[in-house]
């Protein structure tokens, strides 16, 4: 074929919903020079056989708004494109068969008010009136979304499809991508048509993306961590009392979900299709005996309807015109799951220009808005929204492919569960193990997993409740509490040890290592021996990460950040370092020992030390602790008097022991973010994100828009001083009730959104809830009362002076 394509800006593989959607979008922006290579026909994959439904509902705040866009851009993509398409606009309805799950709809709803989304509460007689065919007696209550519904896959993928090309996007089907390589900077996308130079290339493979993300290993890629997973859902006979009552009407029955049992039900035609997904659920291509075939375009698995025959019987109690249908026809269809049950959309960890939009689950709600946010990552290196939710670099190499199918069986059988604050999901786990492990389980640990890293909660006592049971509540109390309380008590009063793996860590030397990252943050760098906070900036003057710099020499540092960051920022610093200079991850060499309270220095005199325990706050050095060699940092996330000690993982039971002897108490994950709230300490992707700017973030002391590096996002954070903040972020004291306010809960003021929250907790050390947010500049004024919606009951808020709470002056912690 002559005019077959032999070079492009941006090159996507896979013809599905997610690729025609990046198409379109990149096309949209005047990005016209991108071909889409599709190696069957467009929707052969997950979107042909995918039974469209699509909610707006979501848990997680960037897939609410994901989610949102795309559902608004499908209402008149018909129309924009001249395409006709089958898009029924019904509503939905979900059932609550607990007062718990009613609190998670009214939660989900306030995050939707403030996106724009009118959600409503609906008790047990007004889901009847939506749905008479529904038995209700035994249900809380439920939750109505108007603006759900269900969309044709197929015409969706083709009406994106023909707006791309009329934008000037390419798509070359029946073109198979059989390999890659790179020169120089470009990449060579090579295909059985023929070669396509490139820029950039991104995977939307769907659930082949794993074979195809195997291409990108030999420049730096890895294994992509995913599991193919059999989603099956029926359809019934035509039903003659539903056709009546649609004809009466003049709708379609609403979409229901009851989450509780774990399926939907929707109407389809005069009929019904039945979607549960059940705890005994199965995965596919796992194993040698059943290898991923070379093409399963346009192909199902065989039926299996044992497996879903409680979930068949249940629905048929709830809606009993189910079992008047029979089953019409099965659809068992592969669908990609990653860890989370979330997709992939961004970067592509360490490889330069190259991007990913995979794995997706929900791949037609989610396709409109992928398209956006995969484009802005393409076309901008940066979106709109934050949306870390979905970045590919949240996992790191613990995914492996136990970890990968263990979660993935977890996930899909609890497709619809409840993400309690206190509950850890027990699959999957014990991928990056402490050398204190079995020191912190003797004591009482309670794990969490960060970033695969296993690291202690909370410490329970003999007869505490620890089953996964006690922690499935949105409720502050729990057996937990008392312990948080006492370990808490222990570092405000004596001292106390956290044992805390997994810092990110990253060595940067070389000549001129100094000034990059002076052009990379926006403020200041520490002398030599100390250490400070650095901000990295995005374009916009927006957080994109946060690092302590521990500085040894004039150009040799030491980086530590959040475990979870450990990729994303590797690739911040990595994808802009130049010649010459080293940057090398030590994140699995060496662990960090937090020790802190007003005691700790006495701890330090007792166990034998050479190190100058009056070196001031920040201060850095390297000494022997209990006839150790190690580093010491004068710094506390706790807010008291404290180090943090940093040595080789096989030193740290040798020191564990020596602290824990002289008498330091064993704290938690849970005690530490309580201490933090208490101080005004951010947490990353919580309240530092790219949702906000450094000046909106209460970062001013951080920032210095008059030195002379031009660093990124230095002329928008100028021009937003010289403007004024809209935003400002504020700590607030909350009459709260039994629960916090969790992430991204609306704040109010006479009745109207004027912002939302970070993060919340209980302050141990206070005796109050917290709330950390952003307002309305004009209301970020200590005294002013505000109401924060926590699952629905408006609560009091006061805004607090800009200080810490506990120890406002901080003398505790310069002793």
């Amino acid at each position: 074929m002559s005019d077959f394509p032999t070079t492009a800006r941006v090159v996507i593989i896979g013809g599905g919903v997610v690729g025609t959607s990046t198409l379109y979008h990149l096309a949209k922006a005047g990005w016209k020079d991108c071909v889409l290579l599709e190696k069957n026909e467009l929707t052969a994959g997950s979107t042909w056989h995918a039974a469209g439904n699509c909610p707006n509902f979501s848990s997680s705040w960037a897939v609410m708004n994901m989610q949102r866009y795309g559902l608004e851009m499908y209402r008149t993509l018909g129309k924009d494109v001249d395409y006709p398409m089958n898009y029924h606009v019904t509503g939905s309805l979900r059932l609550a068969h607990s007062k718990e799950r009613m609190m998670e709809f009214e939660r989900v709803a306030s995050m939707g008010a403030y996106q724009g989304l009118d959600m409503g509460m609906l008790t047990p007689a007004e889901l009847k009136e939506y749905n008479p065919f529904m038995e209700v007696h035994d249900l809380e209550g439920g939750m109505w979304d108007p603006l759900d519904g269900d969309i044709d896959p197929a015409q969706l993928t083709q009406a994106l499809a023909k707006g791309a090309r009329e934008a000037g996007g390419r798509i070359e089907r029946f073109c198979p991508v059989t390999g890659l390589d790179r020169v120089g900077d470009d990449w060579i996308v090579k295909t059985e048509k023929g070669d396509i130079k490139a820029e950039i290339v991104v995977n939307c493979a769907g659930y082949y993306a794993q074979r195809v993300g195997e291409m990108f290993k030999p420049f730096g890629g890895r294994t992509v961590p995913m599991v193919v997973m059999s989603h099956q859902y029926f359809l019934t006979g035509q039903l003659p009392e539903l056709e009546a009552w649609t004809k009466e009407k003049g709708h379609k029955m609403p979409l229901v979900r009851d989450v509780d049992i774990s399926y939907y039900l929707r109407q389809d035609k005069y009929g019904l299709n039945l979607g549960p997904y059940e705890r005994n659920c199965k995965a596919h291509w796992v194993t040698p005996e059943d290898p991923m075939p070379e093409d399963f375009s346009f192909q199902l698995y065989p039926d299996d309807l044992e497996r879903l025959e409680f979930y068949i019987e249940d629905a048929m109690e709830r809606v009993p015109l189910l079992g008047q249908g029979g089953v019409e026809r099965n659809i068992n269809g592969p669908i990609p799951y990653a860890p989370d049950g979330l997709p992939m959309i961004g970067p592509m960890p360490g490889v330069k220009n190259a991007f990913e939009g995979h794995s997706f689950t929900f791949g037609i709600a989610q396709g409109g808005g992928a398209g956006k946010v995969l484009s802005e990552w393409i076309m901008h290196g940066e979106t709109e929204l934050d949306m870390w939710a979905v970045d590919p670099r949240r996992y790191t190499d613990y995914t492996d492919h136990d970890h990968c199918l263990a979660k993935a069986l977890e996930t899909y059988g609890h497709e619809y569960a409840m993400h309690f604050p206190r509950h850890e999901w027990p699959a999957g786990r014990d991928k990056k193990l402490s050398p204190l492990h079995d020191r912190l389980l003797a004591l009482g640990g309670q794990m969490g997993a960060y970033n695969g890293w296993e690291r202690a909660n909370w410490f329970a006592k003999d007869g505490d409740d620890t089953s996964e049971e006690s922690t499935q509540t949105w409720d502050r109390a729990g057996p937990w509490a008392v312990r948080i309380r006492e370990e808490v008590e222990a570092v405000r009063d004596g001292v106390g040890v956290l044992d805390l793996p997994g810092f990110s860590r990253f060595e940067l030397s070389g000549a001129g290592a100094a000034e990059f990252l002076r052009g990379r943050i926006a403020g200041g760098l520490p002398k030599v021996g100390r250490m400070n906070l650095a901000y990295f900036p995005d374009s916009r003057g927006r957080i994109l990460t946060e690092m302590s710099i521990m500085r040894h020499g004039e150009d040799a540092f030491t980086l530590i950040t959040a475990a979870t960051a450990q990729w994303h920022d590797f690739d911040v610093l990595n994808n802009a370092l130049p010649e010459g200079l080293s940057l090398t991850d030590h994140t699995t060499e060496l662990s960090t020992l937090i020790v802190s309270g007003p005691k700790s220095r006495a701890l330090f005199e007792q166990i034998g030390t050479d190190a100058d325990l009056s070196a001031t706050w920040l201060s850095l050095q390297d000494a022997t602790v209990a006839g150790i060699a190690c580093r010491l940092a004068r710094v506390s996330f706790a807010g008291e008097l404290g180090w943090e000690i940093h040595a080789p993982f096989a030193d740290m039971p040798a020191l564990y022991d020596a602290v824990l002897g002289v008498g330091a108490v064993p704290f938690g994950m849970y005690a530490l973010n309580s201490m933090r709230m208490e101080k005004g300490y951010r947490a990353w992707k919580g309240d530092l994100s790219t949702d906000y700017s450094l000046l909106e973030a209460g970062l001013d002391r951080w920032v210095k828009l008059d030195k002379r590096q031009d660093f990124p996002g230095k002329a928008a954070l100028q021009a937003e001083q010289a403007q004024g903040v809209k935003k400002r972020f504020v700590t607030m004291i909350v009459e709260a009730g039994d629960q916090d306010a969790p992430y991204m809960s609306t704040v109010y003021h006479d009745g109207k959104v004027v912002g939302e929250t970070t993060s919340g907790d209980w302050g141990y050390r206070i005796g109050k809830s917290i709330a950390l947010g952003t307002i309305r500049a004009d209301l970020a004024v200590a005294g002013t009362e505000l109401e924060i919606n926590i699952f629905g009951r408006m609560c009091r808020a006061t805004v607090q002076p800009d200080r810490p709470l506990w120890d406002p002056e901080n003398e505790r912690l310069k002793a």
